[in-house]
């Protein structure tokens, strides 16, 4: 049975039609610093598992996709690129630091449902995405509120 998941990135810096854009609209999902989020993709994020896709710090943050995990965690090799801003000089192939997923478009949203809208339902109560300080940029989603988010489509 799969896992759900919400992941979160700048449009300005990463976002859907980038994601739509790759070949076979499948890529890396990198360059994730902390180690919360880090963790769930090292240990807990398996191919199969399903993920929204989340424009974080723009003008209507809000849910854009959904994104299928193609490729388990593997150390992520921006870290280890001093020509990446995603560099870490801690980090090595030896002794990795940072970890991404493979992730493949499913589908772009018709329309983006906004984190404003879904404060609006007690439904989501407990949605980590809603909870006060959650900065993380990978987070779990519980499958009651996978499916209710759906249902908003």
């Amino acid at each position: 049975m799969p896992r759900y998941w919400l992941m979160k990135s700048e449009p300005s810096t990463y976002g859907i039609d980038d994601l739509r854009a790759r070949p076979r609209q499948t890529d890396c999902w990198d360059g994730v610093r902390n180690y919360q989020a880090r963790n769930m993709l090292r240990d807990e994020i398996r191919p199969g598992d399903l993920a929204f896709f989340y424009h974080s710090s723009c003008a209507e943050p809000g849910i854009v996709g959904i994104m299928k995990i193609t490729g388990a965690g593997r150390p992520d090799p921006t870290a280890f690129d001093p020509g990446d801003h995603h560099y870490d000089p801690e980090s090595s192939p030896t002794a990795p630091r940072w970890y991404m997923v493979e992730v493949h478009l499913e589908r772009k949203l018709k329309r983006t449902i906004t984190l404003t809208e879904l404060k609006r339902y007690p439904e989501l109560s407990g949605l980590p995405l809603l909870k006060r300080g959650n900065r993380l940029s990978v987070m779990p989603v519980e499958p009651k509120h996978w499916k209710f988010i759906l249902s908003l489509v």
